[in-house]
């Protein structure tokens, strides 16, 4: 079923009512209460080429316990590719599909390159007690060199490159203007245990309370690189 639907009703709820609890949705047209477990939703994101998929494969031993970890392109198949309205089809698809996985008690760590701007606005958003965003990044030259490496098959030519550099400084400028803000870890040289190790702590430092938001934003200074990770803590 999907979550948004009201299983008494029948409706299409696209608002529903999270003022009843971390436990319970109330639909918004015939004010029934269903249990419903809203947990925070935690995505470790940046540019393609900064290690995301080899760090979601590190980070499956260290949460096995406590999150379930996914990763974005699982989905990124047939139908789902749709362009439209920033491939709105693909990513609600994945909040329902996170929606639903965080039913078994335990949260999503959703491993894509995804913003804020492209979840916060979808009715599925309501679904989590917060999302929360961890940027990886890479030296520009690094990043090039990685993506030039990558098989034929996926299509990395110049100007595909370049784009991806683009939207890395996009993403560098405007981590701390987001809503909510995103969280960088530069990854340029890190090997990977430490790197899995920094986005154990920042999972850490998300769960660790009822919620994530409102906590003050303040930086965590990483083994080997005191700049690179910002990170909200309690």
């Amino acid at each position: 079923m999907h979550p948004l639907i009201c299983a008494h009703c029948g409706e299409w709820d696209p608002e529903p009512d999270t003022g009843a609890g971390a436990r319970l949705l109330r639909c918004s047209f015939c004010g029934l209460t269903r249990p419903f477990l809203r947990l925070p939703l935690l995505c470790v994101t940046g540019p393609s080429g900064t290690g995301k998929s080899t760090v979601a494969r590190a980070l499956l031993e260290g949460l096995r316990e406590r999150c379930v970890v996914l990763e974005q392109d699982l989905l990124w198949v047939g139908g789902l590719r749709d362009p439209a309205d920033d491939h709105r089809l693909f990513r609600s698809t994945w909040l329902r599909t996170a929606a639903m996985v965080q039913q078994s008690g335990r949260p999503v760590v959703l491993c894509g390159t995804v913003v804020p701007p492209e979840l916060e606005h979808l009715p599925e958003r309501a679904l989590f007690d917060g999302v929360h965003y961890l940027a990886l990044t890479c030296e520009p030259e690094v990043l090039a060199e990685r993506l030039r490496a990558r098989p034929a098959w996926r299509g990395w030519d110049e100007e595909r490159i370049i784009e991806t550099l683009e939207y890395q400084d996009w993403l560098l400028a405007e981590a701390d203007r987001l809503h909510p803000p995103v969280s960088l870890l530069e990854t340029t040289g890190r090997p990977l245990s430490e790197t899995a190790e920094a986005v154990l702590r920042w999972v850490d430092a998300r769960l660790s309370g009822p919620s994530g938001e409102g906590r003050p934003r303040t930086r965590e200074r990483a083994p080997g690189d005191p700049e690179a990770l910002h990170v909200d803590t309690a």
